[in-house]
């Protein structure tokens, strides 16, 4: 006996089997095609020892931001020695502090040390700096669009008092990656510049926060600004209070507390400064850690007060 191909059990399978080839066609087409990066967000910033040594030497890149001295006296087995954050810095008009963002510049010494998007970056350095220049490499990766960036928790401290194994002078030069200048995307998100600034003071929907000692923030110049006083509107918190005395980062519930009492709301974007955008990268760090939308001032007090026709207060 012949089957009815016109009867509606028939129709209905044939349908049915249509739409199922239709989304399998889907599902692989969507499969092939290339996955968006993750963003900055998608990241966890604080990376532990387990963590680390959880990851290959092809996975990732140490880097040890104290003084080369100290590198040398011992430093994690494989860590390239970035010391000097203002290597990644430029001067217009003379002013110190603001990121260098000439591709080709950043290509070219990033590649010598070996960097590049397949690589976990993971940095550490000294609890007790204090400036705390681990923070503004940090933020300056993530500037540079590096997505996967941390700091290791507890600093090279924690590695030595874990007993782990350390290593003394220079190690071999890293091999060089294949970084181009097409894989440097700036992520402007997470800068504030001055003009950005300026044209937003007085609006609810920021919280600038100065980072900078207290008697910094009421006038004091020991770094050679221009001017002393803070940003109009902006809050005082001393980069230091996120931290406990021996250098390591509170619990997420006293963060939270204190930023409470400042009267920081979670739905404000987060603007941090200093002199030069190095202890703010620090807050930076901190607030992304905790998951706010923030911003670094990387010319920082050093900018704003060179410029005569911004307003200050003290």
């Amino acid at each position: 006996m012949k089957h009815d191909i016109t009867s509606p059990n028939c129709i209905l399978s044939r349908k049915i089997k249509a739409v199922f080839l239709r989304v399998s066609i889907l599902a692989l087409a969507i499969v092939g095609m290339p996955q968006p990066a993750l963003s900055t967000t998608d990241f966890e910033p604080l990376i532990t020892l387990e963590q680390v040594q959880s990851l290959s030497i092809n996975e990732r890149v140490l880097i040890d931001t104290r003084p080369s001295w100290k590198y040398q006296l011992g430093h994690s087995p494989g860590a390239i020695n970035l010391s000097d954050w203002k290597e990644f810095t430029i001067k217009p008009s003379g002013v110190p502090g603001q990121i260098n963002q000439d591709k080709e510049f950043v290509v070219r010494k990033l590649r010598s040390l070996g960097i590049d998007h397949q690589k976990t970056i993971i940095i550490y350095g000294d609890l007790f700096d204090k400036w705390r220049t681990d923070g503004r490499f940090f933020w300056m990766f993530e500037f540079y669009g590096f997505k996967r960036v941390a700091l290791l928790k507890g600093g090279f401290q924690n590695w030595e008092k874990a007993g782990f194994s350390k290593k003394r002078g220079f190690g071999p030069a890293p091999k060089l990656s294949a970084l181009e200048t097409s894989d440097i995307n700036f992520n402007r998100e997470v800068l504030a510049d001055q003009s950005w600034i300026a044209s937003r003071l007085g609006s609810q929907n920021i919280a600038l926060i100065d980072n900078r000692e207290k008697h910094e923030f009421d006038g004091a110049t020991p770094y050679g600004s221009s001017r002393g006083g803070h940003i109009p509107g902006a809050l005082h918190i001393d980069w230091r209070e996120f931290f406990k005395s021996d250098g390591t980062l509170k619990p997420r519930e006293t963060l939270d507390s204190l930023l409470k009492s400042k009267g920081i709301q979670s739905n404000r974007e987060i603007v941090v400064y200093c002199t030069g955008g190095v202890r703010s990268a620090m807050a930076y760090f901190v607030f992304r850690h905790l998951g706010y939308k923030v911003r670094n001032y990387d010319g920082s007090w050093w900018d704003w007060s060179h410029n005569p026709k911004l307003p200050i207060e003290s």
